[in-house]
């Protein structure tokens, strides 16, 4: 017997999600392919709940290539944190994507940042990645997904997208919600975030 639409949703996790490109595919420019890739989670079965502004800000680290069309997404989901993994990864091929350089220019970059309290793999892990110094940043990635994103806090291109979609979103091991998070940003890195 199958579920019904009350113990399906009930199985769905609410999940973050940042998008962004800078650099063009087929014609079609950083933003088109940010609205584009969207399209496509829905087409993979997501529920997208609601969709930032897009913005524009500048390649991280400094230098890394040309600005970045950044936004944010909240969506619904039953997969578990490595099958939607799997899933923006597949859409990022898609578009183009190839994980040659650590933050080199990309066609698209499809985020996970939280999902609902979860925190994966263990909050020992989240903290070492949280806490690692930036040199050590550019060279090292997780084998394993870390949830939730362990540089969330330091990012304003993240952050400012997210305010539009989940500023209440509570950080399951800090207890900061993305409106705190974003406040405590620099006024220079929210500065830098600019809404097209």
């Amino acid at each position: 017997m199958g579920k019904t639409d009350t113990e399906a949703r009930a199985m769905r996790q609410t999940c973050l999600v940042a998008l962004g490109s800078n650099m063009g595919l087929a014609g079609k420019g950083p933003a088109e392919l940010l609205e584009r890739a969207i399209i496509r989670l829905e087409e993979r079965g997501f529920v997208i709940r609601a969709v930032s502004r897009f913005y524009q800000t500048p390649a991280f680290p400094a230098g890394a290539g040309p600005d970045f069309v950044n936004a944010a997404i909240e969506l619904e989901s039953a997969c578990d944190g490595e099958q939607i993994l799997g899933h923006l990864h597949a859409v990022e091929a898609e578009f183009g994507r190839q994980r040659v350089q650590r933050w080199g220019a990309r066609t698209l970059d499809l985020d996970l940042i939280g999902m609902g309290s979860l925190v994966l793999p263990d909050a020992k892990t989240q903290q070492y990645w949280r806490q690692l110094p930036l040199a050590q940043q550019k060279t090292m990635a997780p084998r394993e997904l870390v949830i939730p994103h362990p540089r969330l806090a330091e990012r304003g291109f993240v952050l400012v997208p997210v305010m539009d979609v989940a500023p209440d979103w509570c950080h399951p091991t800090t207890g900061l919600t993305i409106r705190q998070m974003h406040d405590a940003l620099p006024e220079a890195l929210r500065q830098e975030v600019v809404a097209l």
